[in-house]
């Protein structure tokens, strides 16, 4: 095995080791450092799975490093330079941006899928810029830009590997260096893609149509998507494709999460025995609590986990309720949910535009204010890289009871929102918050169905995947009852950078 620089499980180990047979197969030789010409006529999709903790991320992390070392290029779905079509690379994915963002902050270079099928058009002069990143030019003089200014982004691009980073630290918008997107025509080399069981069968023709080589980490007790009848992707897979971690991996201090994450597996554990799990836990580990009530304030940025829909409008209605939200506006500071882009097929530059943006179906976005123009929103994109957008929308506020949703700010087509204070738990998957609400009066209503899914009863499949999304904190919510919110909304949170407004003005 390749000296990794950590201490390996055996299962770990024996991942590592056929992952890297894979590679060497590739060309990509990690135990004697060598990169060979790829080879054209070869193609390989492998999957590596486990359930929560038991070291995906860890092991996708370490591979990164490992091919990092030993000079791989990073495609980052921000830039390309024309000069690697000689150089063997690797682009690291995730299917939303918060899923994305998760994998940035352990420090692993992930962009979004969307994003490697779209690449950006960078104006001329700042193309230099990246140029010089990416180490293939000199330091350029750039009109406007301070030597101070491109030492910055040097500094940053040394850390974050993100040239459109790297320009935002050097004082650019988006919307000075590039001046639109394509769809992308040529092939890539290796990609590794986390939360594959996200992944559905069309985007997955997509990434093997793109990659000759495709790494795929995801975790079979997640739910499957919702149009795949419990089916992911990696279950179609030979047996000889798959790899599987069976040893769950803890902190120093085991994690009172992933306990119950994984009593879930036991069959003999049914809901009543669950919740006195949670209960007995929540009474001497305060990472795990026995809510009384919703907790207002968290809605703003980590919603409440249902599983019904009618839960989710009702949360959210009582959510704006408390914060006093007009009928006919949103307040700076509501939490969006995207839903999709309503443009017509002519406008399909428009709608590349807006997806490589993040606004893809699912991406978690808080409202900053009216536009410059009629029907536009300014938005922070939650997980995004270049988060700030202001876009032509169709914002949708559903009313229990009623079919027709109330809308308050619309243009007449772009992206269209939810509210995001609370969100469905199939929604959810992709994403972590360090505190997470489940509302468990909807997974007891799962429960007394006796609905399964893939052989699972699907009460635990959604139980799993809700507690799973909590970073640190678990709040078990038994009672239909919302605290009182003990300060305003608000976007002090984020980033103050003015949204650098998109030409999506539809004629």
């Amino acid at each position: 095995m390749s000296s990794v620089g950590f201490q390996l499980s055996s299962d770990q180990a024996e991942a590592y080791d056929t992952v890297s047979q894979l590679l060497r197969a590739a060309g990509i030789d990690l135990d004697n450092a060598q990169l060979l010409p790829q080879a054209s006529d070869k193609s390989a999709v492998m999957a590596l799975i486990g359930k929560a903790g038991s070291g995906k991320t860890l092991l996708l992390s370490q591979l990164y490093e490992a091919l990092a070392d030993i000079g791989i290029e990073l495609i980052t779905g921000d830039y390309e330079s024309r000069r690697r079509r000689d150089k063997r690379t690797l682009a690291i994915l995730a299917p939303t941006n918060k899923a994305a963002s998760v994998l940035r902050m352990r420090g692993v270079p992930a962009t979004t899928i969307h994003r490697i099928l779209y690449t950006p058009l960078y104006d001329p002069e700042y193309e230099k810029i990246a140029e010089w990143l990416s180490g293939n030019e000199e330091k350029p003089t750039i009109e406007g830009l301070t030597q101070d200014a491109l030492d910055r982004a040097y500094d940053f691009f040394q850390t974050h590997k993100s040239i459109a980073g790297a320009l935002a630290a050097a004082g650019l918008r988006g919307s000075d260096f590039i001046i639109g997107w394509k769809r992308r025509e040529e092939p890539l080399d290796l990609a590794f893609v986390d939360e594959a069981s996200m992944l559905d069968e069309r985007q997955f023709e997509d990434l093997k149509d793109i990659f000759s080589t495709l790494i795929m980490f995801g975790d079979p007790a997640q739910l499957a998507p919702v149009n795949q009848s419990g089916a992911m992707v990696f279950d179609g897979l030979e047996p000889s494709q798959k790899i599987e971690l069976s040893r769950i991996h803890r902190q120093e201090q085991d994690n009172p999460i992933l306990d119950l994450a994984h009593a879930l597996g036991d069959p003999s554990v049914g809901f009543e025995d669950f919740e006195a799990r949670i209960q007995e836990i929540a009474n001497r580990d305060d990472r795990v609590v026995w809510g009384q009530r919703v907790e207002v304030d968290l809605m703003a940025r980590s919603p409440v986990l249902v599983w019904r829909n009618a839960t989710r409008i009702r949360l959210i209605n009582a959510f704006r309720k408390v914060h006093d939200a007009p009928e006919d506006a949103l307040l700076s500071g509501e939490p969006l949910i995207c839903d999709g882009i309503e443009l017509p097929l002519k406008h399909r530059k428009k709608r590349i535009d807006l997806e490589a943006r993040g606004l893809v179906k699912g991406a978690q976005v808080v409202y900053l204010g009216a536009g410059r123009r009629p029907g536009f929103s300014k938005l922070h994109v939650l997980g995004a890289e270049d988060p700030q957008v202001s876009a032509a929308s169709i914002i949708k506020i559903e009313i229990p009871d009623e079919e027709e949703p109330f809308i308050p700010f619309a243009a007449n087509m772009g992206a269209a929102f939810l509210h995001g204070s609370a969100v469905t738990i199939h929604k959810a998957q992709g994403s972590q918050w360090d505190t997470v609400q489940v509302f468990a009066p909807d997974i007891y209503a799962a429960a007394r169905m006796g609905r399964s899914e893939a052989g699972q009863p699907l009460w635990k499949r959604l139980a799993y995947v809700a507690i799973t999304r909590a970073q640190n904190r678990l709040v078990w919510v038994v009672r239909s009852r919302l605290s009182k919110p003990t300060h305003p909304l608000g976007i002090d949170d984020l980033r103050t950078l003015e949204a650098a407004p998109l030409a999506l003005q539809i004629d």
